[in-house]
Protein backbone atom coordinates (compact mmCIF):
# COMPACT_ATOMS: atom_id res chain seq x y z
CA UNK A 1 0.00 0.00 0.00
CA UNK A 2 1.30 3.34 -0.88
CA UNK A 3 0.65 6.85 0.89
CA UNK A 4 1.10 10.56 0.29
CA UNK A 5 3.61 11.35 3.82
CA UNK A 6 5.59 14.38 5.21
CA UNK A 7 8.65 13.02 5.91
CA UNK A 8 8.08 13.45 10.26
CA UNK A 9 5.16 10.96 9.64
CA UNK A 10 7.11 8.41 7.28
CA UNK A 11 9.56 8.78 10.35
CA UNK A 12 7.08 8.02 12.81
CA UNK A 13 6.03 5.18 10.49
CA UNK A 14 9.25 3.95 9.71
CA UNK A 15 9.69 3.84 13.63
CA UNK A 16 6.62 1.97 14.09
CA UNK A 17 7.18 -0.57 11.31
CA UNK A 18 10.57 -1.87 12.63
CA UNK A 19 8.81 -2.31 16.29
CA UNK A 20 10.35 1.05 17.92
CA UNK A 21 7.74 1.11 20.82
CA UNK A 22 9.91 4.06 23.14
CA UNK A 23 10.05 7.60 22.22
CA UNK A 24 10.77 10.94 24.26
CA UNK A 25 11.20 14.13 22.78
CA UNK A 26 10.50 17.67 23.58
CA UNK A 27 7.99 19.77 20.45
CA UNK A 28 9.89 22.24 18.39
CA UNK A 29 9.37 23.04 15.05
CA UNK A 30 10.27 21.38 12.10
CA UNK A 31 10.14 17.83 14.28
CA UNK A 32 7.13 18.17 16.26
CA UNK A 33 4.51 16.47 14.31
CA UNK A 34 6.80 13.40 14.64
CA UNK A 35 6.29 12.22 18.05
CA UNK A 36 2.14 13.55 17.22
CA UNK A 37 1.99 10.96 15.02
CA UNK A 38 4.19 8.09 16.60
CA UNK A 39 2.21 8.50 19.97
CA UNK A 40 -1.06 7.86 17.43
CA UNK A 41 -0.03 3.87 16.85
CA UNK A 42 -1.22 1.11 19.01
CA UNK A 43 1.41 -0.58 21.59
CA UNK A 44 3.62 2.37 21.42
CA UNK A 45 4.83 4.70 24.27
CA UNK A 46 5.26 8.28 23.50
CA UNK A 47 6.19 11.04 25.88
CA UNK A 48 6.64 15.23 26.34
CA UNK A 49 9.61 16.12 28.77
CA UNK A 50 10.10 19.34 30.32
CA UNK A 51 13.11 19.73 27.74
CA UNK A 52 15.25 18.26 25.13
CA UNK A 53 18.30 16.81 27.50
CA UNK A 54 15.35 15.08 29.63
CA UNK A 55 14.25 13.50 26.49
CA UNK A 56 17.65 12.54 25.88
CA UNK A 57 18.72 11.37 28.87
CA UNK A 58 15.25 9.43 29.50
CA UNK A 59 15.63 7.57 25.92
CA UNK A 60 18.97 6.62 27.15
CA UNK A 61 17.87 4.79 30.13
CA UNK A 62 15.34 3.21 27.87
CA UNK A 63 17.70 2.29 25.93
CA UNK A 64 20.24 1.04 28.86
CA UNK A 65 17.18 -1.18 29.84
CA UNK A 66 17.19 -2.95 26.72
CA UNK A 67 14.60 -1.28 24.44
CA UNK A 68 14.85 0.28 21.07
CA UNK A 69 14.57 4.25 22.13
CA UNK A 70 13.72 6.97 19.41
CA UNK A 71 14.33 10.65 20.70
CA UNK A 72 13.12 13.74 19.02
CA UNK A 73 14.04 17.28 19.23
CA UNK A 74 14.91 20.25 16.84
CA UNK A 75 18.17 21.57 15.60
CA UNK A 76 18.50 23.82 18.59
CA UNK A 77 17.05 20.92 21.20
CA UNK A 78 20.58 19.30 20.27
CA UNK A 79 22.55 22.18 21.90
CA UNK A 80 20.22 21.42 25.38
CA UNK A 81 20.85 17.80 24.91
CA UNK A 82 24.86 18.34 24.09
CA UNK A 83 25.73 17.18 27.57
CA UNK A 84 24.51 13.69 27.68
CA UNK A 85 25.07 13.00 23.95
CA UNK A 86 28.89 13.37 23.55
CA UNK A 87 29.11 11.13 26.68
CA UNK A 88 26.41 8.99 25.24
CA UNK A 89 29.14 8.42 22.37
CA UNK A 90 31.47 6.58 24.61
CA UNK A 91 29.35 4.93 26.46
CA UNK A 92 27.12 3.14 23.52
CA UNK A 93 23.99 1.44 24.61
CA UNK A 94 22.20 -1.74 25.00
CA UNK A 95 19.13 -1.28 22.79
CA UNK A 96 19.16 0.92 20.11
CA UNK A 97 18.94 4.82 20.34
CA UNK A 98 18.25 6.75 17.52
CA UNK A 99 17.96 10.70 17.68
CA UNK A 100 16.16 12.90 15.33
CA UNK A 101 17.95 16.56 14.88
CA UNK A 102 15.47 18.73 12.75
CA UNK A 103 17.48 21.52 11.09
CA UNK A 104 16.20 24.64 10.03
CA UNK A 105 17.58 26.15 6.95
CA UNK A 106 16.31 29.64 6.33
CA UNK A 107 15.40 29.72 9.94
CA UNK A 108 11.40 30.00 9.29
CA UNK A 109 11.11 29.05 12.86
CA UNK A 110 14.36 29.03 14.90
CA UNK A 111 16.55 31.71 15.90
CA UNK A 112 20.05 30.29 14.55
CA UNK A 113 20.73 28.43 11.55
CA UNK A 114 23.03 26.37 12.98
CA UNK A 115 24.13 22.91 10.45
CA UNK A 116 24.06 19.50 13.26
CA UNK A 117 26.19 17.67 10.69
CA UNK A 118 28.93 19.29 13.19
CA UNK A 119 27.58 17.83 16.31
CA UNK A 120 27.78 14.35 14.68
CA UNK A 121 31.61 15.21 13.62
CA UNK A 122 32.52 16.51 16.97
CA UNK A 123 30.45 14.29 18.95
CA UNK A 124 31.88 11.05 16.88
CA UNK A 125 28.53 9.73 16.13
CA UNK A 126 27.26 8.80 12.75
CA UNK A 127 24.83 10.58 10.88
CA UNK A 128 22.20 9.75 8.18
CA UNK A 129 20.29 12.62 6.06
CA UNK A 130 17.51 11.19 4.11
CA UNK A 131 16.15 13.08 0.66
CA UNK A 132 12.50 12.57 0.74
CA UNK A 133 9.77 10.88 3.25
CA UNK A 134 10.42 7.21 1.51
CA UNK A 135 14.58 7.26 2.70
CA UNK A 136 13.04 9.07 5.86
CA UNK A 137 10.87 6.12 6.42
CA UNK A 138 13.60 3.96 5.90
CA UNK A 139 16.54 5.55 7.16
CA UNK A 140 15.07 5.41 10.52
CA UNK A 141 15.14 1.69 10.73
CA UNK A 142 18.48 1.59 9.24
CA UNK A 143 19.73 3.94 12.08
CA UNK A 144 18.77 1.80 14.55
CA UNK A 145 20.41 -1.64 12.85
CA UNK A 146 23.39 0.49 12.55
CA UNK A 147 23.25 1.60 16.42
CA UNK A 148 23.16 -1.82 17.18
CA UNK A 149 25.76 -3.59 15.37
CA UNK A 150 27.92 -0.87 16.50
CA UNK A 151 27.06 -0.15 19.58
CA UNK A 152 26.33 3.78 19.19
CA UNK A 153 23.84 6.36 19.26
CA UNK A 154 22.81 7.63 15.40
CA UNK A 155 21.64 10.85 14.62
CA UNK A 156 19.37 11.30 11.73
CA UNK A 157 19.22 14.42 10.33
CA UNK A 158 16.18 16.16 8.57
CA UNK A 159 15.46 19.72 7.66
CA UNK A 160 12.23 21.74 7.08
CA UNK A 161 11.84 20.69 3.93
CA UNK A 162 12.12 17.24 4.20
CA UNK A 163 9.93 17.48 7.38
CA UNK A 164 7.31 18.97 5.87
CA UNK A 165 7.14 18.06 2.19
CA UNK A 166 4.84 15.32 1.00
CA UNK A 167 6.08 12.16 -1.33
CA UNK A 168 4.68 8.97 -1.69
CA UNK A 169 5.85 6.23 0.84
CA UNK A 170 5.68 2.23 0.44
CA UNK A 171 3.85 1.00 4.05
CA UNK A 172 5.09 -2.23 5.36
CA UNK A 173 3.74 -4.55 8.35
CA UNK A 174 5.01 -3.68 11.34
CA UNK A 175 8.17 -6.04 12.21
CA UNK A 176 8.74 -8.58 15.02
CA UNK A 177 10.71 -7.83 17.46
CA UNK A 178 11.93 -9.34 20.65
CA UNK A 179 13.88 -6.71 22.57
CA UNK A 180 16.24 -8.25 25.23
CA UNK A 181 14.90 -6.07 28.25
CA UNK A 182 16.78 -5.89 31.37
CA UNK A 183 19.39 -3.92 32.85
CA UNK A 184 22.70 -5.14 32.92
CA UNK A 185 25.44 -3.81 35.54
CA UNK A 186 28.53 -2.91 33.91
CA UNK A 187 30.04 0.30 35.29
CA UNK A 188 33.31 -0.24 32.92
CA UNK A 189 30.56 0.40 29.61
CA UNK A 190 28.62 3.19 31.94
CA UNK A 191 30.75 4.85 34.86
CA UNK A 192 32.04 7.31 33.13
CA UNK A 193 34.83 8.49 35.52
CA UNK A 194 37.94 9.68 33.92
CA UNK A 195 40.14 6.27 34.57
CA UNK A 196 37.10 4.66 32.54
CA UNK A 197 36.17 7.15 29.89
CA UNK A 198 40.19 7.06 28.66
CA UNK A 199 39.28 3.79 27.83
CA UNK A 200 36.27 4.39 26.17
CA UNK A 201 38.00 6.81 24.73
CA UNK A 202 40.13 4.40 22.17
CA UNK A 203 36.46 2.50 21.60
CA UNK A 204 35.08 5.60 20.13
CA UNK A 205 38.01 5.59 17.53
CA UNK A 206 37.73 2.06 16.88
CA UNK A 207 34.17 2.11 16.17
CA UNK A 208 34.65 5.19 14.08
CA UNK A 209 37.22 3.27 11.36
CA UNK A 210 34.68 0.41 11.30
CA UNK A 211 32.13 2.96 10.76
CA UNK A 212 34.07 4.42 8.01
CA UNK A 213 34.70 1.28 6.00
CA UNK A 214 30.83 0.68 6.55
CA UNK A 215 30.25 3.78 4.71
CA UNK A 216 32.01 2.47 1.89
CA UNK A 217 29.38 -0.16 1.09
CA UNK A 218 26.34 1.64 2.62
CA UNK A 219 23.34 1.36 0.17
CA UNK A 220 21.98 4.97 1.20
CA UNK A 221 25.33 6.25 -0.59
CA UNK A 222 25.16 5.24 -4.53
CA UNK A 223 26.88 6.64 -7.62
CA UNK A 224 24.95 7.84 -10.67
CA UNK A 225 27.20 7.95 -13.55
CA UNK A 226 25.95 10.04 -16.47
CA UNK A 227 27.72 12.97 -18.65
CA UNK A 228 30.99 12.47 -17.09
CA UNK A 229 31.92 16.23 -17.47
CA UNK A 230 30.09 17.11 -14.57
CA UNK A 231 29.29 15.28 -11.17
CA UNK A 232 27.85 16.52 -8.01
CA UNK A 233 28.12 15.37 -4.37
CA UNK A 234 25.34 15.74 -2.49
CA UNK A 235 22.57 14.98 0.40
CA UNK A 236 19.22 15.45 0.97
CA UNK A 237 16.91 17.45 -0.18
CA UNK A 238 19.64 19.43 -2.39
CA UNK A 239 19.38 16.27 -4.37
CA UNK A 240 16.20 16.15 -5.46
CA UNK A 241 16.71 20.39 -6.81
CA UNK A 242 19.87 19.37 -8.30
CA UNK A 243 18.46 16.14 -10.25
CA UNK A 244 15.24 18.13 -11.20
CA UNK A 245 17.66 20.90 -13.40
CA UNK A 246 20.36 19.01 -14.41
CA UNK A 247 19.12 15.41 -14.58
CA UNK A 248 21.75 14.27 -17.07
CA UNK A 249 25.16 15.06 -14.72
CA UNK A 250 26.54 12.49 -12.72
CA UNK A 251 25.83 11.94 -9.05
CA UNK A 252 27.44 10.73 -6.00
CA UNK A 253 24.70 10.95 -3.09
CA UNK A 254 24.68 10.58 -0.47
CA UNK A 255 22.73 8.59 2.63
CA UNK A 256 25.06 8.87 5.36
CA UNK A 257 26.58 12.08 5.82
CA UNK A 258 29.23 11.17 8.60
CA UNK A 259 31.19 9.89 8.52
CA UNK A 260 31.58 9.76 4.18
CA UNK A 261 32.53 7.07 2.67
CA UNK A 262 36.33 8.78 1.46
CA UNK A 263 37.05 5.87 -0.96
CA UNK A 264 33.93 6.05 -2.71
CA UNK A 265 34.15 9.81 -3.13
CA UNK A 266 37.76 9.18 -5.06
CA UNK A 267 36.06 6.96 -7.11
CA UNK A 268 33.53 9.01 -8.01
CA UNK A 269 36.21 12.42 -8.75
CA UNK A 270 38.30 10.16 -10.87
CA UNK A 271 35.02 9.74 -13.14
CA UNK A 272 34.00 13.44 -13.99
CA UNK A 273 36.22 16.54 -15.29
CA UNK A 274 34.39 18.90 -13.21
CA UNK A 275 33.03 18.08 -9.51
CA UNK A 276 30.61 20.24 -7.25
CA UNK A 277 29.51 19.76 -3.45
CA UNK A 278 25.60 21.21 -3.51
CA UNK A 279 24.85 21.40 0.33
CA UNK A 280 22.79 23.74 2.41
CA UNK A 281 24.56 25.74 5.10
CA UNK A 282 27.94 24.65 6.42
CA UNK A 283 30.51 23.46 3.42
CA UNK A 284 30.61 20.54 5.77
CA UNK A 285 31.08 17.56 3.24
CA UNK A 286 32.88 19.92 0.57
CA UNK A 287 35.75 21.06 3.24
CA UNK A 288 36.80 16.88 3.74
CA UNK A 289 36.77 16.18 0.23
CA UNK A 290 39.22 19.27 -0.09
CA UNK A 291 40.88 17.62 2.58
CA UNK A 292 41.15 14.09 0.70
CA UNK A 293 42.80 16.02 -2.15
CA UNK A 294 40.14 16.63 -4.61
CA UNK A 295 39.75 19.90 -6.44
CA UNK A 296 35.68 20.53 -6.10
CA UNK A 297 33.83 23.73 -6.01
CA UNK A 298 31.20 24.33 -3.37
CA UNK A 299 30.44 27.64 -1.23
CA UNK A 300 32.49 29.48 -3.91
CA UNK A 301 29.67 29.34 -5.95
CA UNK A 302 26.71 28.48 -3.90
CA UNK A 303 25.45 30.25 -0.70
CA UNK A 304 26.56 29.56 2.57
CA UNK A 305 22.60 30.60 4.13
CA UNK A 306 19.47 29.87 3.75
CA UNK A 307 17.31 27.23 1.74
CA UNK A 308 18.25 26.04 -2.10
CA UNK A 309 15.87 25.70 -4.37
CA UNK A 310 16.41 24.65 -8.38
CA UNK A 311 16.35 28.18 -9.03
CA UNK A 312 19.61 28.81 -6.63
CA UNK A 313 21.30 25.61 -7.73
CA UNK A 314 20.64 26.12 -11.97
CA UNK A 315 22.27 29.84 -10.92
CA UNK A 316 25.07 29.18 -9.38
CA UNK A 317 26.53 26.41 -11.79
CA UNK A 318 25.17 27.75 -14.80
CA UNK A 319 26.09 30.92 -13.84
CA UNK A 320 28.99 30.22 -12.29
CA UNK A 321 28.93 32.82 -9.79
CA UNK A 322 28.27 33.47 -6.22
CA UNK A 323 24.10 32.72 -5.73
CA UNK A 324 22.39 35.52 -4.04
CA UNK A 325 18.74 34.67 -2.58
CA UNK A 326 16.68 37.72 -3.87
CA UNK A 327 13.70 38.24 -2.35
CA UNK A 328 10.79 38.71 -5.08
CA UNK A 329 9.63 41.92 -5.36
CA UNK A 330 5.80 41.97 -3.86
CA UNK A 331 3.09 43.93 -5.45
CA UNK A 332 1.29 43.97 -2.57
CA UNK A 333 1.55 45.04 1.08
CA UNK A 334 3.66 42.75 3.34
CA UNK A 335 1.64 40.60 6.03
CA UNK A 336 3.57 40.33 9.27
CA UNK A 337 3.32 37.67 11.31
CA UNK A 338 0.61 38.58 14.53
CA UNK A 339 -0.55 37.76 17.70
CA UNK A 340 -3.91 35.79 17.56
CA UNK A 341 -6.89 37.76 17.79
CA UNK A 342 -7.83 37.26 21.54
CA UNK A 343 -4.23 36.47 22.56
CA UNK A 344 -3.60 37.12 26.07
CA UNK A 345 -0.11 38.33 25.20
CA UNK A 346 -1.36 41.34 24.06
CA UNK A 347 -2.63 43.00 26.80
CA UNK A 348 0.67 42.22 28.80
CA UNK A 349 2.96 43.89 26.32
CA UNK A 350 1.11 46.58 25.93
CA UNK A 351 0.94 47.28 29.82
CA UNK A 352 4.95 46.23 28.91
CA UNK A 353 5.40 48.67 26.41
CA UNK A 354 3.89 51.38 27.92
CA UNK A 355 5.35 51.49 31.07
CA UNK A 356 8.85 51.52 29.02
CA UNK A 357 10.90 49.04 30.82
CA UNK A 358 13.36 47.01 29.03
CA UNK A 359 11.58 43.28 28.73
CA UNK A 360 14.52 40.44 28.20
CA UNK A 361 12.09 38.15 26.18
CA UNK A 362 12.15 34.38 25.18
CA UNK A 363 11.08 31.60 23.16
CA UNK A 364 7.36 31.26 22.09
CA UNK A 365 4.39 33.72 20.51
CA UNK A 366 4.95 36.40 22.51
CA UNK A 367 8.79 37.22 20.31
CA UNK A 368 6.32 38.66 18.04
CA UNK A 369 5.40 41.35 20.47
CA UNK A 370 8.48 43.20 19.57
CA UNK A 371 7.06 44.26 16.46
CA UNK A 372 5.04 47.48 15.93
CA UNK A 373 2.84 48.55 17.30
CA UNK A 374 3.46 46.82 20.74
CA UNK A 375 7.41 47.31 20.84
CA UNK A 376 7.37 45.72 23.86
CA UNK A 377 10.39 43.50 23.43
CA UNK A 378 14.13 44.12 23.38
CA UNK A 379 16.58 40.87 23.57
CA UNK A 380 15.27 37.11 22.76
CA UNK A 381 18.16 34.96 22.92
CA UNK A 382 16.73 31.35 23.46
CA UNK A 383 14.47 29.48 25.72
CA UNK A 384 15.33 30.34 29.22
CA UNK A 385 17.85 33.31 28.42
CA UNK A 386 15.41 35.98 29.79
CA UNK A 387 15.46 34.87 33.53
CA UNK A 388 19.40 35.05 33.92
CA UNK A 389 19.72 38.29 31.50
CA UNK A 390 17.27 39.92 33.52
CA UNK A 391 19.02 39.39 36.84
CA UNK A 392 22.38 39.77 35.02
CA UNK A 393 20.71 43.53 34.20
CA UNK A 394 19.23 44.14 37.43
CA UNK A 395 23.25 43.39 38.82
CA UNK A 396 24.74 45.55 36.52
CA UNK A 397 22.73 48.92 36.21
CA UNK A 398 20.56 48.23 40.01
CA UNK A 399 17.66 51.06 39.72
CA UNK A 400 18.78 53.04 37.18
CA UNK A 401 16.58 51.37 34.51
CA UNK A 402 13.77 48.92 34.98
CA UNK A 403 14.06 45.44 33.68
CA UNK A 404 11.00 42.74 33.04
CA UNK A 405 11.86 39.02 32.20
CA UNK A 406 8.90 37.47 30.50
CA UNK A 407 8.97 33.76 29.58
CA UNK A 408 6.15 31.17 28.31
CA UNK A 409 4.55 28.96 30.34
CA UNK A 410 5.92 25.40 28.52
CA UNK A 411 9.51 27.53 27.82
CA UNK A 412 9.24 28.41 31.63
CA UNK A 413 9.37 24.62 32.37
CA UNK A 414 12.12 24.17 29.84
CA UNK A 415 14.82 26.16 30.69
CA UNK A 416 13.57 28.86 33.34
CA UNK A 417 13.03 27.03 36.70
CA UNK A 418 17.44 27.44 37.34
CA UNK A 419 17.44 30.67 36.74
CA UNK A 420 14.71 31.58 38.73
CA UNK A 421 16.11 29.67 41.48
CA UNK A 422 19.17 31.79 41.12
CA UNK A 423 17.59 34.88 41.04
CA UNK A 424 16.39 33.96 45.01
CA UNK A 425 19.60 32.69 45.89
CA UNK A 426 21.71 35.65 45.00
CA UNK A 427 18.73 38.19 45.98
CA UNK A 428 17.95 39.82 42.46
CA UNK A 429 15.58 42.49 42.15
CA UNK A 430 14.10 41.38 39.35
CA UNK A 431 10.75 41.06 37.94
CA UNK A 432 9.74 37.90 36.02
CA UNK A 433 6.65 37.42 34.24
CA UNK A 434 4.95 33.98 33.19
CA UNK A 435 3.11 34.08 30.08
CA UNK A 436 0.84 31.33 30.97
CA UNK A 437 -0.89 29.90 28.25
CA UNK A 438 -1.88 26.66 29.46
CA UNK A 439 -0.31 25.09 26.63
CA UNK A 440 2.94 24.88 24.22
CA UNK A 441 1.31 27.03 21.58
CA UNK A 442 4.14 27.98 19.09
CA UNK A 443 4.23 24.20 17.89
CA UNK A 444 0.68 23.73 17.53
CA UNK A 445 -0.88 23.28 21.20
CA UNK A 446 1.26 20.48 22.71
CA UNK A 447 0.85 19.38 26.51
CA UNK A 448 3.11 19.90 28.78
CA UNK A 449 3.74 19.49 32.56
CA UNK A 450 1.53 22.08 34.00
CA UNK A 451 -1.57 21.13 31.18
CA UNK A 452 -2.48 18.25 33.61
CA UNK A 453 -2.22 16.11 30.97
CA UNK A 454 0.49 13.48 29.07
CA UNK A 455 1.13 13.98 25.11
CA UNK A 456 -1.01 10.29 25.05
CA UNK A 457 -4.13 12.38 26.72
CA UNK A 458 -3.78 10.80 30.12
CA UNK A 459 -4.27 12.95 33.39
CA UNK A 460 -1.43 13.42 35.45
CA UNK A 461 -0.42 16.19 38.36
CA UNK A 462 -0.22 19.25 37.21
CA UNK A 463 2.77 21.69 38.32
CA UNK A 464 1.53 24.39 40.38
CA UNK A 465 3.89 27.77 39.54
CA UNK A 466 2.79 29.80 42.68
CA UNK A 467 3.69 27.21 44.66
CA UNK A 468 7.02 26.21 43.05
CA UNK A 469 7.93 29.75 43.00
CA UNK A 470 7.63 29.81 46.61
CA UNK A 471 9.62 27.12 47.47
CA UNK A 472 12.33 28.58 45.04
CA UNK A 473 12.19 31.15 47.74
CA UNK A 474 10.67 33.87 45.33
CA UNK A 475 8.39 35.49 48.52
CA UNK A 476 6.91 38.16 46.18
CA UNK A 477 4.47 35.83 44.06
CA UNK A 478 1.08 37.57 42.02
CA UNK A 479 -1.46 36.31 39.59
CA UNK A 480 -2.95 38.22 37.07
CA UNK A 481 -5.52 38.17 33.71
CA UNK A 482 -3.93 39.97 31.18
CA UNK A 483 -7.22 41.12 29.77
CA UNK A 484 -7.58 43.21 32.68
CA UNK A 485 -5.11 45.71 31.66
CA UNK A 486 -5.69 48.54 34.38
CA UNK A 487 -4.73 45.74 37.26
CA UNK A 488 -1.77 43.92 35.23
CA UNK A 489 -0.57 47.44 34.75
CA UNK A 490 -0.99 48.35 38.72
CA UNK A 491 0.48 44.35 40.00
CA UNK A 492 3.39 45.43 37.80
CA UNK A 493 4.04 48.40 38.91
CA UNK A 494 3.92 47.51 42.50
CA UNK A 495 6.23 44.51 42.16
CA UNK A 496 8.92 46.87 40.36
CA UNK A 497 8.84 49.19 43.30
CA UNK A 498 9.37 46.08 45.38
CA UNK A 499 12.92 44.96 46.69
CA UNK A 500 14.15 41.35 45.58
CA UNK A 501 12.84 38.76 43.17
CA UNK A 502 9.30 38.39 42.30
CA UNK A 503 7.24 36.57 39.89
CA UNK A 504 4.29 37.62 38.02
CA UNK A 505 2.32 35.14 36.28
CA UNK A 506 -0.12 36.50 33.60
CA UNK A 507 -2.59 33.55 33.45
CA UNK A 508 -5.06 33.58 30.61
CA UNK A 509 -5.68 30.52 28.13
CA UNK A 510 -3.93 30.94 24.56
CA UNK A 511 -7.33 31.95 21.59
CA UNK A 512 -6.88 28.95 20.08
CA UNK A 513 -7.00 26.30 22.57
CA UNK A 514 -10.65 27.89 23.42
CA UNK A 515 -11.30 26.99 19.49
CA UNK A 516 -9.33 24.05 19.75
CA UNK A 517 -11.35 22.65 23.17
CA UNK A 518 -14.33 24.08 21.73
CA UNK A 519 -14.76 26.71 24.40
CA UNK A 520 -16.77 29.99 24.12
CA UNK A 521 -14.24 32.96 23.64
CA UNK A 522 -14.12 35.69 26.68
CA UNK A 523 -17.11 37.60 25.21
CA UNK A 524 -19.60 38.76 22.69
CA UNK A 525 -17.53 40.22 19.05
CA UNK A 526 -17.56 43.86 19.41
CA UNK A 527 -17.79 47.00 17.11
CA UNK A 528 -17.08 50.43 16.76
CA UNK A 529 -20.01 52.86 16.79
CA UNK A 530 -18.93 55.44 14.04
CA UNK A 531 -20.56 58.25 15.36
CA UNK A 532 -18.93 57.97 18.69
CA UNK A 533 -15.43 57.33 17.64
CA UNK A 534 -13.26 60.16 17.91
CA UNK A 535 -10.55 58.64 15.88
CA UNK A 536 -7.65 58.83 18.86
CA UNK A 537 -6.19 55.77 17.09
CA UNK A 538 -5.65 54.60 20.63
CA UNK A 539 -6.97 51.19 20.21
CA UNK A 540 -5.21 50.59 17.06
CA UNK A 541 -2.10 50.66 19.58
CA UNK A 542 -2.93 47.05 20.60
CA UNK A 543 -2.11 45.50 17.07
CA UNK A 544 -5.37 43.64 17.11
CA UNK A 545 -6.25 42.19 13.78
CA UNK A 546 -9.63 42.63 13.31
CA UNK A 547 -8.86 46.55 13.89
CA UNK A 548 -8.11 48.21 11.30
CA UNK A 549 -8.70 52.62 10.38
CA UNK A 550 -11.18 53.78 7.60
CA UNK A 551 -10.40 57.46 6.59
CA UNK A 552 -13.73 59.27 6.28
CA UNK A 553 -14.07 59.87 2.71
CA UNK A 554 -13.58 56.09 1.94
CA UNK A 555 -16.72 55.16 4.07
CA UNK A 556 -20.12 54.72 2.84
CA UNK A 557 -22.41 55.30 5.63
CA UNK A 558 -22.74 59.17 7.09
CA UNK A 559 -20.91 60.06 9.88
CA UNK A 560 -22.56 62.99 12.18
CA UNK A 561 -20.67 65.61 14.57
CA UNK A 562 -16.81 65.27 13.55
CA UNK A 563 -14.69 67.85 13.05
CA UNK A 564 -12.82 68.60 10.23
CA UNK A 565 -9.56 68.05 11.65
CA UNK A 566 -10.60 64.27 12.13
CA UNK A 567 -9.13 61.98 9.27
CA UNK A 568 -11.35 58.87 10.19
CA UNK A 569 -12.74 56.44 12.32
CA UNK A 570 -11.66 52.63 13.77
CA UNK A 571 -13.62 49.40 12.83
CA UNK A 572 -13.55 46.48 14.16
CA UNK A 573 -13.93 43.26 11.66
CA UNK A 574 -16.77 41.51 13.90
CA UNK A 575 -16.01 38.12 11.93
CA UNK A 576 -12.72 38.19 13.48
CA UNK A 577 -13.20 39.48 17.29
CA UNK A 578 -13.48 37.45 20.15
CA UNK A 579 -14.74 39.71 22.24
CA UNK A 580 -11.28 40.15 24.44
CA UNK A 581 -12.73 43.51 25.27
CA UNK A 582 -8.85 45.07 25.37
CA UNK A 583 -9.74 47.87 23.08
CA UNK A 584 -12.84 48.52 25.05
CA UNK A 585 -10.90 49.01 28.04
CA UNK A 586 -8.53 51.42 26.13
CA UNK A 587 -11.55 53.08 24.39
CA UNK A 588 -12.35 57.00 26.59
CA UNK A 589 -15.47 57.83 23.49
CA UNK A 590 -17.36 54.34 24.71
CA UNK A 591 -17.55 54.22 20.79
CA UNK A 592 -16.70 50.33 21.40
CA UNK A 593 -19.49 47.85 22.50
CA UNK A 594 -20.95 44.30 22.12
CA UNK A 595 -22.34 43.77 17.96
CA UNK A 596 -26.10 43.36 19.37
Amino acid sequence: MKKLMSGNEAIARGAYEHGITFASAYPGTPSTEIMEEFSKYEGVYAEWTPNEKVALEVGIGAALAGARALVVMKHVGVNVAADPLFTLSYTGTEGGLVLISADDPSLHSSQNEQDNRNYARAAKIPMLEPADSEEAKEFIKTAFRISEEFDTPVILRSTTRVSHSKSVVQLEEKETVKEKRGIRNDPAKYVMVPAMARKRRIIVEKRMERLREFAETFPGNRMEINDTKTGIITAGMPYNYAKDVFPGYSYLKLGMVHPLPSNLIREFASKVEKLYVIEELDPFIEEQVKAMGIDVAGKDVFPYTGEFDPGIVKKAISGNEPAVMDLPVLSLPQRPPNLCPGCPHRGLFYVLGKLKVFVTGDIGCYTLAFMKPLEGMGSTICMGASIGMAHGMDKVIGDKEQVVGVIGDSTFIHSGITPLLNMAYNKSNSVIVICDNRTTAMTGMQEHPATGFTLQKDETKALDFVKLAEALGIDNVRVVDPFDIKNTRKVIKEELAKKGPSLVISRAPCALLAVKQKMSGRGKPLRVDPDKCTGCKVCLGLGCPPISWKRLEDIDITIEKKTKKQEGIAVIDSSVCNGCSLCLQLCSAGAIGEVE
